[in-house]
């Protein structure tokens, strides 16, 4: 579903991405891991077809995100760490709005079981996003990108402005998206969230991938031990 092979990014000279080779199947999540400048945002950005890669190619299902832009962003469900709403309307009338952008109708009830899925009090559905706080905006955003029904979700740190218990409610509908057969790539920097939600998890450091490895292999304590180190050395 997601394949990026060989792909190198630069800006004015400087390395962002490195020789990226990842891929994730359907019906999995892969968690990547690194710090503020790794790559990771670029690598979405990439698939997003936002960013061209310089060399390499990044596929989406089959489609070249470079040759084919408007079809692969069809495919994509996509969250990212600040969402941008329109402050004048409901959180309601955002997901309608952005959900015709998409060319998809749902009916006020469907709309409303999106929200209460993704996490949102019902009270607030209704209450413009002007008096919503950054944790409420982004299950407004969570819900826009899961009433996609897509085929891929890229997230880019989406627990931003979460609490504790949105969070695990992000991780339980993360794992419902996959279990329905949908690939779902996630930069983090919160380490045990990507070891309780994702299958697989990835290090960049400095635009390479460094370290591979299955979230069951290895425990919660002994992944932030294997990060440190990578991020030291």
């Amino acid at each position: 579903m997601i394949q990026l092979r060989n792909v190198v990014k630069s800006f004015k000279g400087i390395t962002a991405v490195h020789n990226l080779n990842l891929e994730v199947n359907e019906g999995e999540i892969l968690g990547l891991l690194g710090a503020n400048g790794a790559g990771k945002s670029t690598t979405i950005n990439m698939l997003l077809g936002f960013l061209l890669p310089d060399s390499g190619t990044v596929q989406i299902n089959d489609y070249d995100t470079v040759k084919n832009t408007v079809a692969v962003r069809k495919m994509i469900g996509y969250i990212p760490e600040n969402v941008n709403l329109y402050s004048y309307l409901s959180g309601i009338e955002n997901l309608d709005y952005f959900c015709k952008l998409a060319g998809l109708k749902y009916t006020k009830k469907e709309l409303e079981d999106f929200l209460n899925t993704c996490g949102l009090q019902h009270e607030a559905h209704h209450k413009k996003i002007a008096h919503y706080s950054k944790g409420m905006r982004q299950k407004v955003g969570i819900a826009i990108a899961y009433a996609k029904k897509a085929k891929v979700y890229l997230l880019d740190e989406p627990a931003s402005g979460l609490d504790p218990l949105a969070s695990n409610e992000l991780s339980d509908l993360l794992k419902k998206i996959a279990s329905e057969g949908a690939a779902v790539l996630m930069a983090s920097h919160d380490i045990f969230r990507v070891r309780e939600v994702c299958h697989r998890i990835g290090i960049l450091k400095q635009g390479s991938l460094i370290k591979e490895l299955n979230s069951e292999d290895v425990s919660p304590n002994e992944l932030e031990k294997l990060y440190l180190e990578y991020m030291k050395n």
